[in-house]
């Protein structure tokens, strides 16, 4: 049983699965040229086995053969890449070769797609906005495209920059190390300037499919009351109500529901199916279907995007 975990341990599935995850890296101490020490090496050159014993001729001999695989390794790798980013640039280049060309005037992107806006958008969407029902239903692929590039964003940032509490304990951080004095008057203001920020946010995100505004804008909003928040009270009051494990459940939580609305209005698109989920009436808040919860969606995603960007940016925990 040992030696059969010890060769998984060395095989180089094993060790290519643990350099992908950032456990180990599979080829340090291995592939690389151990150099002998002095005391090892009394001759004129280092390359003369009669003066080494056997074992170290090996050990030698192998650390060179290692040395030529890691070679060979960096040059497959570096081959690899080139061959990939030439087969991107075909696949988009003759994705491009196929599209209408640009400002002609029998092209569906000059005539027929914005006459389907203007006329159409409102009766298929319920949407007021028409900005609204161009974004989040006849382009609903593209803008959840961007959601998702948004969380992975966040999710590379925290990656590379979180702090345990450990190390923000041991290090003895605190919030006012980056941030100025705590200041009354600043305070004050923040105590009564944040709520109402808080509030318009949700006013933009609630009324996107009604007037300006929408997820994007409304999100960038409360995400800003965030950061002036932190910024004036520090990360330990503000965890009382948006805490780490807050954070989470809503930013997945958010991008999850994103993700099942759109699989069904993709289903039903793709299949011809009629959508059950009613418009209601143009005008009113509760219309437009599903675009008024995806609003809401994506206004949380960018929310916490943009705290977390400072957060961790500014000490490496939220």
């Amino acid at each position: 049983m040992s030696k059969i975990k010890d060769n998984y341990d060395d095989s180089f599935w094993n060790r290519l699965t643990k350099w992908v995850n950032g456990e180990k890296d599979p080829f340090k101490g291995k592939m690389e040229m151990k150099p002998l020490r002095e005391t090892e090496v009394k001759g004129d050159s280092v390359y003369n086995p009669d003066q080494l014993d056997e074992r170290k001729v090996a050990q030698y001999v192998d650390d060179l053969g290692r040395n030529k695989e890691m070679k060979a390794f960096r040059i497959v790798y570096k081959l690899s890449s080139i061959a990939l980013c030439l087969l991107l640039i075909a696949v988009l280049l003759l994705t491009v070769s196929h599209m209408p060309v640009l400002g002609t005037t029998d092209g569906p992107n000059n005539n027929e797609v914005a006459e389907r806006y203007l006329e159409k958008g409102m009766e298929e969407t319920g949407v007021v906005n028409t900005v609204t029902g161009m974004i989040l239903s006849y382009r609903g692929f593209d803008t959840f495209g961007e959601t998702c590039v948004l969380f992975i964003a966040a999710t590379c940032v925290i990656i590379l920059l979180r702090k345990s509490e450990e190390e923000i304990e041991n290090t003895k951080e605190t919030d006012w190390k980056y941030e100025p004095k705590p200041d009354a008057i600043l305070q004050r203001v923040t105590r009564l300037v944040v709520p109402v920020i808080f509030l318009f946010g949700f006013y933009i995100i609630l009324n996107g499919h009604l007037s300006p505004g929408g997820g994007f804008s409304g999100g960038a909003t409360i995400g800003a009351g965030l950061i002036l928040y932190v910024t004036t009270f520090g990360f330990h009051k503000t965890q009382k109500f948006f805490s780490e494990k807050t954070y989470d459940i809503v930013k997945v939580g958010a991008l999850s529901l994103y993700s099942i609305t759109m699989i069904y209005y993709f289903y039903t698109g793709a299949n011809m199916l009629k959508n059950i989920i009613p418009l209601g009436t143009p005008g009113n808040i509760l219309s437009s279907g599903m675009i008024l919860p995806i609003n809401i969606f994506v206004g949380l995603e960018v929310a916490c995007t943009m705290y977390a960007f400072f957060a961790l940016f500014r000490r490496g925990g939220m």
